[in-house]
């Protein structure tokens, strides 16, 4: 797995990532939805049923990122779809370091 730096700071991260809200980020060429909830989460920013931009999405109380086209709704931690309905969402791990936030590709 390759660690990238997203962030140059954990405080830079909280800052610029507003709490449940999706926020794209596009790292070697990669799209993903970002979320902050009690940690960050990356999944794939494509659903995986009809590829809408789940970055313009919403969190749900449930923790799950919901596409804004046909609200299917997706784990943030493991990537599956709440009723099965599509296929699982490539998930990211996210790791806060004392020099930064990386994400592994």
């Amino acid at each position: 797995m390759n660690w990238v730096k997203i962030f140059n700071s954990s405080q830079e991260a909280f800052d610029r990532v507003a709490d449940h809200q999706p926020r794209l980020l596009v790292v070697h060429e990669k799209h993903i939805c970002l979320v902050r909830l009690e940690t960050f989460s990356a999944v794939s920013n494509r659903c995986t049923h009809n590829g809408e931009s789940l970055s313009k999405g919403k969190v749900n109380f449930a923790n799950e990122i919901v596409c804004p086209l046909h609200g299917y709704q997706f784990d943030l931690h493991t990537g599956r779809e709440y009723q099965q309905r599509a296929a699982d969402l490539e998930t990211f791990p996210i790791k806060i370091e004392s020099d930064g936030v990386y994400i592994g590709l």
